[in-house]
């Protein structure tokens, strides 16, 4: 197989690495959850599920992980992180059914001497007995050279003979973390380089956090290297800023470098969404592959580029990560942006009518960041509902709404030519604007109807920011007549209503006029 098309392990470090970002901590039933996830659905290679002795609650995670794992075939692929202590992480990894320990081992001469007080010699020694007791334990082992990125560049023979020391007693992978974040992609490119160019008959994988940012190009700079395997997490959960993006790996693996890796992009998303429910830690709505809005289209130059020969489409297709395209409704929409919409809504509008509820989007985008799709069916409603009267039009309106006191509304309104002003009260928000407007109504020799049925809808979802659709039945000379409203704020919807029903009076109070004239 050639270089460009070489199989790239990934280890997932979620459960470990992510559980030391600040304010997450996986219960034993969230960590089985996320862990057959990851190894069924998700397809990584190896997953890091706990640090040895941290509580009961880790061995019982770890126990219920193995057990699952073992009757899958899968338990030499769930690893541990272990300490250097004497034996004690060796023995509780294997008590809870581990397989294999990741023992964290000084990296860099600064930690080996300042933290330990140690020789490297010394060091390598009780490394060398911690490895045969986890042999004895019946543990596979892999060493993280921990701040080996700072100990490469402040002294690299400290690290050439760490590991020239330890090159025989069998570990399977050596981690070379970049603790601190601190690497750029060259000097990655050039460290991963040298140690795989030095030790050829061993296996590097890279650890990356995400101080400056630069966690996903640096494990694209050690897969360039030779790495035989590369670590990340969900999300980029971890601490301080993280670690890689498993999602953003996988993809720039395989799209951008040619590599051959076992991820099931299908259920990135999917991963994404549980690890951000059990953390508690929010994605970003722009998150590559897994945020919310990275495929959804708001110019509306865009929508009518894809809709013309899909311009604006990429590798990064929705349908990919078994996800689906959007086009934005607002106050950038277009034509096309709506054509979408009513396509996948299976709505036919004639031309005009689509004029005029592309109209009405835009002015519900000036007051509501986004309307979705399941938001479109009361705005086509509401438009096509209308008679685009113009006799009355509300110019301004203040309604205020406090607990135990009855609210308030002042409302400033054009009839026909002639400007009103009115203030009015009552039990609620919508009653205090009917009382001000029945002012106003009068004036004109009309009488607000009766109100005989309040409706107030919002699209399937529970969303809270979801458009408000309000539909009220009148008791009116001629019959009932029903008005909608549309808008974010569930108040001025049935504004919205009201002021539809008065158009209406005031142009059959016109109508009237004219045929008494007339007769």
């Amino acid at each position: 197989m050639s270089e460009s098309t070489r199989y790239l392990p990934i280890m997932d470090t979620t459960l470990r690495d992510g559980e030391q970002t600040q304010g997450v901590s996986f219960s034993p039933d969230e960590k089985v959850n996320l862990a057959k996830a990851l190894l069924e659905l998700v397809r990584v290679d190896r997953i890091e599920v706990a640090s040895a002795r941290v509580s009961s609650g880790e061995a019982e995670a770890l126990a219920q992980i193995i057990d699952w794992a073992r009757a899958r075939g899968l338990a030499e692929r769930v690893e541990v992180l272990g300490f250097v202590d004497g034996g004690q992480s060796v023995d509780w990894i294997a008590d809870a059914g581990g397989r294999v320990i990741n023992l964290l081992a000084k990296g860099s001469e600064k930690h080996c001497r300042g933290q330990l007080g140690k020789t490297l010699d010394e060091h390598v020694a009780d490394v060398r007995t911690t490895i045969a007791h986890a042999r004895t334990r019946g543990l596979a082992v892999n060493l993280y050279l921990e701040d080996w990125s700072n100990g490469y560049r402040d002294n690299p023979d400290y690290v050439f003979g760490l590991v020239e020391r330890l090159a025989d007693v069998g570990i399977g992978h050596f981690m070379l973390p970049d603790t601190l974040g601190v690497m750029t992609p060259e000097r990655v490119f050039a460290a991963v380089s040298d140690m795989v160019g030095r030790f050829p008959e061993l296996k590097f994988d890279f650890h990356p956090h995400n101080d400056y940012g630069l966690a996903t190009a640096n494990v694209l700079a050690a897969a360039q290297a030779g790495a035989a395997a590369v670590h990340c997490t969900v999300n980029c959960l971890g601490e301080r800023a993280g670690n890689a993006s498993l999602a953003e790996v996988a993809v720039n693996l395989r799209d951008q470098l040619g590599f051959e890796v076992g991820i099931d992009e299908t259920h990135l998303a999917r991963i994404s969404e549980l690890v951000e429910y059990f953390s508690g830690k929010r994605i970003a709505d722009n998150a590559p592959i897994v945020g919310a809005d990275v495929f959804t289209q708001t110019a509306g130059i865009h929508a009518d580029g894809d809709k013309k020969g899909s311009l604006y489409h990429s590798r990064l297709s929705p349908e990919r990560f078994a996800r689906r395209r959007k086009y934005a409704l607002g106050k950038l929409a277009g034509k096309a942006s709506l054509a979408k919409n009513l396509e996948r809504l299976d709505i036919d509008l004639s031309e005009e009518n689509q004029r005029k509820v592309l109209k009405r989007i835009v002015e519900l985008g000036d007051s509501k960041k986004t309307i979705t799709t399941e938001d479109l069916p009361f705005i086509i409603a509401e438009v096509l509902e209308s008679k685009d009267y113009n006799h009355a039009e509300l110019l301004a309106c203040s309604i205020a709404s406090t607990l135990d006191l009855e609210s308030t509304a002042s409302i400033r309104v054009r009839l026909d030519d002639e400007i009103y002003t009115a203030v009015g009260s009552g039990n609620g928000g919508f009653d205090a604007f009917v009382s001000a407007l029945a002012k106003l109504a009068k004036k004109r020799g009309l009488a607000l109807p009766t109100l005989i049925d309040y409706e107030v809808r919002i699209p399937k979802g529970g969303r809270t920011d979801a458009l408000t659709e309000c539909s009220i039945a009148w008791e009116t000379e001629a019959g009932e007549l029903r008005t909608r409203g549309v808008h974010a704020n569930q108040v001025f919807a049935a504004v919205g209503a009201t002021m539809r029903m008065l158009n209406i009076l005031m142009h059959r109070a016109r109508a009237e006029q004219k045929a008494a004239a007339g007769a």
